[in-house]
């Protein structure tokens, strides 16, 4: 298949030269490496990716297309796609187009045959910057003045734009036990669904949002769902999370949720170097000293002290989860009222299923008293076969958000 030639610039003038994957056109955004050598359609419809041009690290990518299930939303989000060595056919029984088709339908723009391994080594020792890629533009200084004029990531408020426009409701399967009010700042279709399968109805609703009209829906938890941008610009979810710990809701944050939890909290976010992308990223949980392989899309981090318990505004916290590579706090757990975070997807879709057990702990906080049971797997229709399989509960630390340690910072 002949492919016009394609021209990827980063902003501090590296220029790499390609062929055209996607559609005809340039785009603009920030550069970013994912590390999962699989799951690559999960990537793409993840509205956290909102204005990111995705390099992935696998050299080969495209193998088995794409199909009508595995979708994490209604779209492709990435702004731009990096791949060494696209798929020249799809060869999985459950594709239902290849690719490039999608890519190409999207409106979005590509570039193949680019050596991936050395711009993923230069975003590493350079950090994340911005990029252009242009299937119709051949000189590179003339589409870096374009790439430098285009907007950073830093300061970006991207929540409005990927929340859904108006509420909608995921059913409990089975019995319904529980109702969680779910503020949709980028959310994954996988993530009530983890949440239905355990006799839950999410009531998702959009990031504009306000406290009283959550509140009046009388959830037994409310989730902050993952999501794009600076954590910085989200001042009214920061101010809904804080009426949410007054009020004493049980609350469960994911990613940009629990970077929204942190501001509430009173704490700190920051830009990180490269951030972490991927679905392979160790991280241990503070409270069992377990290891856990986990999926991550972030680019910020809170700022929080490790080791040792710190006052908020709502009484005391602690950092719950820290990543195993670079010491980054990877989580949030409050000791005087009901409400925790990580910053990955416990959903794992695509990813490992280490992390499931967060639902079940959340399940727990919402009634801890109570013997909910998840319902089996064969109940999550049309979900992606990566994602069928559930790991066991929490073995044993379920009950630990109701241990009687909690006090003022230590």
């Amino acid at each position: 298949m002949s492919r016009p030639p394609a021209l990827l610039v980063l902003e501090d003038g590296r220029a790499f030269h390609g062929e055209s994957y996607g559609a005809v056109g340039e785009t603009f955004g920030e550069a970013v490496f994912a590390t999962g050598m699989t799951g690559y359609q999960e990537t793409l419809t993840d509205p956290s990716y909102h204005r990111q041009v995705v390099v992935q690290t696998a050299p080969h990518i495209g193998n088995t297309g794409m199909n009508d299930e595995d979708g994490e939303s209604a779209r492709i989000w990435v702004s731009g796609y990096v791949v060494r060595d696209p798929a020249r056919i799809s060869s999985s029984w459950r594709a239902v187009r290849g690719l490039e088709q999608d890519l190409r339908d999207g409106g979005v723009v590509g570039i193949s045959g680019v050596d991936t391994r050395a711009l993923t080594r230069h975003l590493r020792e350079r950090g994340a910057m911005r990029v252009g890629i242009s299937t119709i533009e051949s000189d590179p200084k003339a589409l870096l003045e374009r790439v430098q004029a285009s907007p950073q990531m830093l300061g970006a408020d991207l929540t409005g734009q990927v929340s859904t426009p108006a509420p909608y409701v995921v059913p409990a399967m089975g019995e319904r036990r529980l109702t969680v009010a779910a503020l949709d700042l980028g959310i994954k279709s996988m993530t009530p669904r983890r949440l239905a399968a355990r006799g839950v109805q999410v009531h998702v609703l959009p990031s504009s949002t306000s406290a009283a009209d959550l509140l009046a829906l009388a959830p037994d938890g409310v989730f902050l769902s993952n999501g794009p941008g600076d954590p910085a610009t989200a001042e009214h979810a920061v101010a809904l999370t804080a009426e949410v710990l007054a009020a004493g809701v049980a609350l469960f944050g994911i990613c940009f949720g629990n970077q929204v939890l942190g501001r509430a909290l009173g704490l700190g976010t920051y830009k990180l170097r490269y951030g972490h992308h991927g679905i392979n990223l160790p991280v241990r949980d503070e409270l069992t000293g377990k290891a856990e392989i986990t999926a991550h899309n972030h680019g910020f981090a809170v700022d929080a002290p490790v080791g040792r318990r710190f006052t908020t505004p709502f009484g005391a916290a602690e950092v719950s989860h820290v990543c195993l590579n670079d010491g980054v706090v990877e989580g949030l757990r409050c000791l005087d009222v009901p409400a925790f975070s990580v910053q990955y997807h416990p959903e794992a879709a695509a990813g490992p299923h280490d992390a499931d057990y967060l639902f079940d702990r959340f399940v727990d906080l919402m009634a801890p008293s109570s013997a909910i049971k998840q319902a089996p797997s064969s109940a999550i229709k049309q979900a992606p076969s990566s994602a069928i399989k559930q790991t066991s509960h929490a073995q044993g630390v379920r009950s630990l958000l109701d241990r009687g340690d909690v006090g003022g910072e230590g």
